[in-house]
């Protein structure tokens, strides 16, 4: 899945840890999600679409 986590953090100015501390995850989490080395849950979906005020499908997709 693709996703655009890294560039709507970078818009905000927000570190990785940072972000992660306002959804509740580690730091990692947002790391691997970032590297699409893990697709995240639809309540961590939901957090960061929040987080960024956007829809879900603005941050994840598939190819």
């Amino acid at each position: 899945m693709n996703n655009a986590v890294r560039e709507r953090r970078e818009e905000r100015g927000l570190t990785q840890g940072e972000l992660a501390a306002h959804v509740g995850v580690t730091r990692q989490s947002i790391n691997a999600i970032e590297r699409g080395r893990y697709d995240p849950s639809l309540e961590l979906a939901l957090k960061l679409a929040g987080e960024f005020d956007c829809a879900v499908e603005d941050l994840f997709w598939l190819e």
